[in-house]
């Protein structure tokens, strides 16, 4: 395999050397990925290097068989793992047929966007253990970051040279609201633009998930979507818009739908279907329950816009399938279909 990306072994990880700088003279990236192989692996060397393992890099293990249990504590502490086979029961492995074209397509995706990687591998990383509130604010306070960098001014000139205007007001309710018995049901209902989560709708979802939190009567809140797909993401044609990056963090933070539904998750349940991309899969992950038609196709593209998961999805997402496979969907923006994503965990029923 000669994908132009270092490759050590345990007892070199071991030794240190993923531990060089990563930061030239001009402050750009060296190395921002490297690869760990561990085949012919000793169960010792591999528990010696998942302990000292300290790296700003991009850590991806590489395994050409299935991987030994005796290196659950190395594949745990690496930020991915790709294997030959079907996906083990270890989350911190991803199984495919492949294992080098799987790892050539990560890092030609970390190669296309190495800083909005990077940042995403350090956010999964120090927000997997921290309450939900607090997490979502880290990855919130890293997007901004992100927005000031020079792959998503890239992305968004792209956008701005293609003259898409700001969407016109909703001609109807965003979201409606109906209640039956301690039964209430929420649906997204911008068909016309794929129930995209922008301004209008957001703040209508906003308002609606207060009213169970107001009202402890309301047994049971039921999410869904109408049209063709449940949401499709983010409003692209409103990217760029608001006033300034402080700004944007505090909206995404305390004026979004992520921390009312993890308050709510006890009695949410999401009926997912179509296109779900970004925040379309980011918020409903935060819900107890999560079901979803044959048809449905989840996808996080925002690491190939600059940017990572914005909507809550570094929080929600990691704690349904664990941070390694949501960074692989993060860095790759792979579309991930209904029945691998029951197999890792992201919804709970296909119906």
């Amino acid at each position: 395999m000669d994908t132009g990306v270092r490759v050590i072994s345990t007892a070199e990880l071991a030794a240190g050397a993923a531990d060089t700088p990563i930061l030239d003279a001009n402050a750009a990236l060296l190395e921002p990925v490297l690869i760990v192989d561990l085949d012919d692996t000793d169960e010792v060397t591999a528990a010696v290097a998942a302990r000292r393992l300290r790296s700003d890099r991009l850590l991806v293990g590489r395994c050409t068989s299935t991987v030994p249990e005796a290196l659950a504590p190395l594949t745990a502490a690496l930020d991915l793992t790709y294997a030959v086979g079907p996906d083990p029961a270890d989350r911190a492995v991803i199984g495919t047929d492949d294992v080098d074209t799987a790892l050539a397509e990560f890092i030609a995706c970390v190669g296309r966007y190495p800083q909005s990687a990077l940042v995403a591998g350090e956010v999964v990383r120090a927000s997997e253990r921290l309450p939900v509130p607090e997490a979502i604010d880290v990855e919130s306070l890293a997007y901004s970051t992100l927005q000031g960098g020079a792959e998503f001014r890239s992305w968004l000139d792209e956008r701005r040279r293609l003259g898409r205007p700001i969407p016109p007001p909703p001609v109807a309710d965003p979201v409606l609201i109906e209640r039956d018995g301690d039964i209430l049901r929420i649906t997204l209902n911008r068909p016309e633009r794929r129930n995209a989560y922008g301004t209008a709708l957001r703040d209508a979802l906003v308002e609606a998930l207060r009213l169970p939190l107001l009202d402890d009567t309301i047994g049971t809140v039921v999410l869904d979507g109408a049209g063709s797909s449940f949401c499709a993401g983010g409003d692209l044609d409103e990217f760029g818009h608001t006033p300034d990056t402080a700004t944007a963090h505090l909206i995404r933070t305390r004026g979004g739908a992520g921390r009312l539904v993890a308050q709510l998750s006890d009695r949410t349940v999401v009926h997912l279907h179509g296109h779900c991309i970004g925040a379309g899969i980011e918020i409903p992950a935060f819900a107890g329950r999560i079901l979803a038609r044959p048809d449905t196709v989840f996808r996080l593209p925002e690491v190939t816009m600059g940017l990572l998961p914005g909507a809550g999805g570094t929080v929600s997402v990691p704690r349904r399938i664990g941070r390694w496979r949501a960074l692989h969907l993060f860095v790759t923006g792979a579309a991930l279909k209904a029945q691998r994503a029951l197999e890792w965990g992201l919804i709970d029923k296909i119906n």
